[in-house]
């Protein structure tokens, strides 16, 4: 029977050579192996909503939720590769991503638009708040490259946050 490795930790096998320091690794890994798993139930639960949305802006969130979640889904594989390429072991099955998640499941046959996007936007502030903590760590441990592909995350999940904002007000009654 194979070994299980703990996540962050790489076996021999899969380890990368890196020049960050030893604790380095797990600690970063740790943080990012968290995104991975927030970022796919995110993911999933805005693909949810897009799959269910209704009522008079249907066809506008509808298409925001879609963009929404495949810009989330794209940056799954950066994070992941993140991991790897500094020699940790990434997320691997969907009971690790339930684990390590911290997004709530939403699975009521029922959610209007308008919770919906207020569900939503509270989401993406808590992975705008991990993002910044794993960016804490990486700044911590001189790990410029993950520095650098969090910034770009946070500032594509503020823009997320900001337009889901914004279709609230329309959602709400409240305007301009």
């Amino acid at each position: 029977m194979a070994k299980k490795t703990a996540p962050g930790k790489a076996s021999q096998r899969l380890a990368t050579q890196t020049d960050l320091s030893g604790n380095a690794v797990p600690e970063i890994a740790e943080a990012l192996n968290g995104l991975v798993a927030d970022s796919f139930a995110l993911y999933t639960k805005t693909k949810n909503f897009h799959w269910h949305v209704s009522g008079p802006h249907f066809r506008d969130y509808h298409l925001l939720f879609d963009e929404q979640a495949a810009e989330i889904f794209a940056s799954i594989d950066d994070l992941a590769e993140r991991v790897r390429k500094i020699g940790a072991r990434t997320v691997h099955s969907v009971g690790e991503i339930a684990r390590l998640s911290s997004i709530k499941d939403n699975d009521k046959d029922f959610v209007s638009p308008a919770d919906m996007l207020a569900e939503l936007m509270n989401d993406n502030k808590h992975v705008i708040k991990r993002m910044r903590d794993a960016h804490e760590i990486a700044d911590k441990h001189d790990d410029v490259a993950t520095a650098s592909i969090l910034e770009n995350f946070i500032d594509a999940a503020e823009k997320r946050n900001w337009f889901l904002f914004e279709a609230s007000r329309t959602a709400t009654g409240g305007g301009h």
